[in-house]
């Protein structure tokens, strides 16, 4: 069933991706690749089946080692993207996301682009964590935060990250922040607050509605009435 379902989505993105228009806004890749820059995506969860649809051939993209992470990778080959296995250590468990982060560095190396769903995979929504200031500075490459807006989208509102589903044939708006990179003598836990300020304010400018919903709130627990005492 998990194969069945991998293709189907990537049928869906190729279908998507033929019927969709894709437009940029302040869009700075044209001058970094002129100056020889090398970029990494920040983008949200929330977004990653349009930042999929209009994805730049070549780049490497980190996808959970879960089953449910490998229902995107052919959605991923099909649009020329380079799928690496892991996700962010939870509980203290390894889930590859160490090994994940150096082979998205190499891959960056070799003059290529990767992307980060930075508060991803489970969230919370809007929170950065550090993996994207660490493959800026180990790659040397600036952080280009991205949002994607379909004109025409489906939202699933039960879900943590409130994922968008682009219509057919819509217009699936790409808006750019101005590109960021980590000051000589700047910590990597004041880089990582940077990029997600500038990331969230990106989403608050260009889709309100969206940036305003509240984070869902935990149900009360006595292990969690204790901790909070």
């Amino acid at each position: 069933m998990k194969w069945l379902a991998s293709w189907a989505a990537a049928l869906a993105i190729s279908l998507l991706r033929a019927t969709c228009r894709i437009r940029t806004h302040h869009d700075p890749r044209p001058q970094l690749r002129a100056e020889g820059r090398s970029y990494v995506y920040s983008i949200l969860h929330a977004h990653q089946v349009a930042i999929t649809i209009g994805a730049e051939p070549g780049t490497g993209a980190m996808v959970s080692r879960s089953a449910d992470g490998q229902i995107i990778v052919p959605a991923l080959k099909i649009r020329g993207c380079v799928p690496v296995r892991g996700s962010s250590n939870r509980r203290g468990r390894s889930k590859g996301g160490i090994t994940a982060l150096a082979a998205l560095v190499q891959h960056v190396l070799t003059g290529r682009p990767a992307v980060l769903a930075v508060d991803g995979p489970r969230g919370p929504r809007n929170h950065a964590f550090k993996g994207i200031a660490s493959l800026s500075r180990d790659s040397q490459a600036v952080v280009l935060n991205v949002i994607t807006i379909p004109s025409r989208r489906w939202i699933l509102s039960k879900t943590w990250d409130r994922l968008q589903i682009p219509k057919p044939f819509c217009t699936i708006n790409a808006y750019f922040a101005e590109p960021l990179e980590m000051d000589p003598n700047e910590s990597l836990e004041s880089y990582r607050q940077r990029i997600e300020q500038s990331l969230n304010q990106l989403e608050r400018t260009y889709d309100p509605a969206e940036a305003a919903v509240p984070e869902p709130i935990a149900t009360a627990t006595p292990q969690n009435a204790r901790q909070a005492a």
